[in-house]
């Protein structure tokens, strides 16, 4: 069916071309005089329509109804309107900018003595469009709201979200979505087919005056935020317009070279064919400079006539119109180029303008132009070292060197350092992007490869506090922590660098279907005892505290031994030691968060202690901490967990390629009741990292003799080996066996009789 539409098409326009001449073609937006052009007060330009053939297809896809381009023109009111998709308006399509701006609900969610009235959510399945990152925000409002938008990217779930809480309209603002009665997420390139959810932390019982949850993605330019609104019930969300989104679009779903060679690209006559970004599909077409009108059509674009309008050329008789251009020629007897800045001279007079002249005035061109060029050369060089300067010391370069004084602590790079070892931070050395900044792969002095990251811009009012977690993250002595070699203070934002770890994360390994065979339960249970290790030291060893904030999979690094390295520390708190709680901006990643932490905004090192009970979870059964695309029940892989344990049912979530290892059950239980023990509601019930990491280095001891510690006996190189084989080794360095007795080392721990309390 969709090659007897193409056909369709190319004949009708065969047939139509031949009546869209001149000025007619000039301002044709249609493939075909049977087209409407327009539905009330939108134009409809091809590749879109709303007649059967007016519209493009793609041949490559065989199902006609899920193509993007056919839209539908409602005039069932006083004003027609058109309509994308299932009930989607539209209110604007650009051919230039490939953009299409279309209206749609927001979502809302309202109460009534803590019961919900009505829930209303927004989902939009157009797979190809993808949202415009640059003209679109995600915004959230309401005094006790949080909101989830998520989507597709690259193939995979996308999902972000931003709450806000207020206590009274006075702490609200006008204009200002601040995260106080209003919130807002940025939108990366790429994302399609979007759903937002909004909801409540307890049904609006404390914000009487706000009795509901709002939240919608809309266009930069639409939306002003109005503290009054808050105090707004159902009827006014439920009758609320529109709010306009922007949308890009290409043709078809191939790049402009496969398009071309398979000769299906729309691309033709005086055109430039544009693959799109890489997180979008598909291609755009345009017309080449000195050429008008629509680049989509089998005809092209067509030549615009400069000499018909405004040009440089002295007088019109001068011009004369070339394809895609236009010349200025003086008339015989002259001599010039027939400009308005260079008109034409009779030959005659020539001699007024002897060589000599003419070269003497070169000639001082010449130099004032070397001159002028070394002069700015030189102011310029000023303003950058003025400007790095003033980055130096705002970000705290001068306290830095002060206390650097005194110690042996870390290097400070110069921006020149980093920019040669980034090429000048070329997109392919980008290794990672967080909420806290991007990661460079870049090579140093000495050829050593390491990770430098991109922070987000520092407050003024935190400089010294900034300094001081530089410093005692480059004092820290720990294996298992990724080490801070330096930093560079002399942009804008401040530039981490730290080393560069080779196996990727966590969360990649428990995600590859192929790094799963060798990824065993003595790999995992040796992780979760060095990153234990790691939170304990950093709650209790160190001279100040520090709270990680953000533990989860995808923080977690692994060398080539897989040796666990904690690494961001972008949103870690340093705690006081007369100070047992922090009030804090919630920040985090929806999965991990505690949820006693969200509820009161109070960060405590038991909020670490949550967050890796879901770490253990994760390896128990390699799925991941929140995903939309299981049942609603299985969404929150923390709340799936426990339910699991509740019904003693919890072999039916344990990986498979863990489960069937008859002589690791036991670990697996001990160490899935631990993660139960971490995941209390409750921080004061749950156990401190340190109870933890001694816990899970008693279960690791389970069963095994004392030479088969394979990362505290053995050499790096062999541990490696053997490690990957799951081969213990003798004394002497040979392959050894699993006969023999089993060791006692193992004793039951104050963990199981806590448990057996009650706890």
């Amino acid at each position: 069916m969709g090659y007897l539409n193409l056909i369709l098409t190319l004949l009708i326009t065969m047939i139509s071309t031949p009546l869209i001449t001149g000025d007619e073609a000039l301002s044709s937006l249609v493939i075909a005089p049977h087209c409407s052009s327009m539905c009330g007060n939108i134009t409809i330009p091809y590749p879109f329509g709303i007649e059967e053939g007016c519209y493009y297809v793609d041949q490559y896809n065989f199902i006609k109804k899920s193509t993007i381009m056919g839209l539908k023109c409602d005039r069932s009111g006083n004003l027609p309107k058109l309509i994308l998709g299932e009930n989607i308006p539209v209110s604007y399509i650009d051919l230039t900018e490939g953009e299409i701006r279309v209206n749609l609900n927001m979502s809302f969610n309202c109460y009534s003595q803590g019961e919900s009235q009505r829930w209303h959510s927004t989902w939009v399945n157009l797979v190809t469009f993808t949202l415009s990152s640059t003209k679109n925000k995600l915004v959230a409002t309401g005094c006790d709201t949080y909101a989830w938008f998520t989507g597709f990217r690259h193939g995979m779930q996308y999902e972000t979200g931003c709450m806000t809480k207020c206590h009274s309209l006075n702490s609200v603002a006008d204009n200002d979505c601040n995260g106080v009665g209003c919130c807002e997420a940025s939108i990366p390139d790429g994302i399609s087919n979007i759903t937002t959810k909004v909801s409540s932390f307890d049904n609006h019982t404390s914000v009487a005056f706000n009795p509901c949850s709002v939240a919608f993605p809309v266009a930069n330019d639409s939306f002003t935020f109005l503290r009054k609104n808050l105090t707004q019930g159902l009827g006014f969300y439920s009758d609320f317009p529109l709010l306009p989104v922007v949308f890009n679009w290409g043709i078809g779903r191939q790049g402009c070279s496969e398009a071309q060679e398979q000769g299906s690209c729309l691309c033709k006559n005086n055109t430039i064919c544009s693959d799109l970004e890489p997180d979008q599909v598909g291609y755009r077409c345009k017309c080449k400079d000195g050429f008008t009108g629509n680049p989509y059509l089998p005809q092209g674009c067509q030549d615009i006539d400069e000499c018909k309008g405004a040009n440089e050329c002295e007088k019109t008789e001068y011009c004369t119109n070339t394809d895609g251009n236009y010349i200025c020629e003086c008339p015989k007897g002259y001599h010039g180029n027939g400009t308005r800045t260079d008109g034409c001279v009779s030959s005659s007079k020539a001699w007024l303008t002897p060589v000599i002249i003419t070269a003497g005035i070169g000639g001082s061109i010449i130099i004032l132009l070397v001159v002028s060029f070394l002069l700015h050369w030189r102011n310029g060089e000023r303003r950058i070292k003025k400007l790095r300067e003033s980055f130096f010391r705002q970000n705290g370069g001068l306290i830095l060197h002060q206390k650097l004084s005194r110690m042996d602590a870390l290097k400070i790079f110069t921006a020149q350092d980093l920019e040669n070892a980034t090429d000048k931070y070329n997109e392919i050395n980008i290794i990672g992007r967080g909420g806290y900044g991007i990661v460079y792969k870049g090579i140093i002095e000495n050829n050593q490869q390491v990770a430098i990251k991109r922070s987000l811009k520092v407050d003024p009012g935190q400089v010294e506090q900034f300094i001081n977690e530089i410093l005692i993250l480059s004092q820290i002595n720990n294996r298992n922590i990724v080490r801070l070699l330096g930093c560079c203070l002399e942009t804008e934002v401040p530039l981490l660098v730290y080393e560069y770890i080779n196996n990727g994360t966590l969360y990649d390994h428990l995600n590859d279907e192929a790094k799963v065979p060798l990824f065993t339960w003595n790999i995992r249970l040796g992780i979760a005892t060095e990153v234990a290790e790691v939170l304990a030291y950093l709650h209790t060893t160190i001279t100040t505290p520090i709270i990680h904030r953000d533990m989860k999979s995808m923080n977690i690094l692994l060398d080539e031994c897989y040796t666990a390295k904690v690494a961001d520390f972008g949103g870690s708190r340093l705690v006081p030691v007369d100070q047992g709680q922090l009030a804090t901006m919630v920040l985090g990643t929806l999965g991990y968060l505690d949820p006693e932490y969200m509820q009161t905004s109070e960060l405590t090192e038991k909020s670490d202690v949550y967050s890796f009970g879901v770490v253990l979870v994760e390896l128990l059964t390699r799925k991941k901490a929140l995903s939309y695309q299981r049942p609603e029940i299985e969404r929150c892989l923390a709340m799936h967990f426990l339910l699991k344990m509740k019904e003693d049912r919890l072999f039916d979530i344990i990986d498979k390629n863990i489960a069937n290892s008859q002589g690791d059950i036991e670990q697996i239980k001990k160490v899935a009741t631990l993660a139960k023990w971490c995941l209390f509601l409750k921080g004061e019930d749950r156990p401190t990292m340190k109870e933890v990491a001694m816990e899970l280095e008693g279960i690791k001891r389970m069963n095994k003799h004392p030479w088969q510690d394979l990362k505290s006996s053995l050499d790096q190189e062999n541990d490696c080996e053997y490690l990957l084989l799951g081969i213990p080794k003798d004394d002497d360095g040979t392959s050894g066996s699993n006969s023999g007795k089993d060791s006692d080392l193992y004793k039951p721990s104050s963990f199981s009789s806590s448990l057996a309390g009650g706890r």
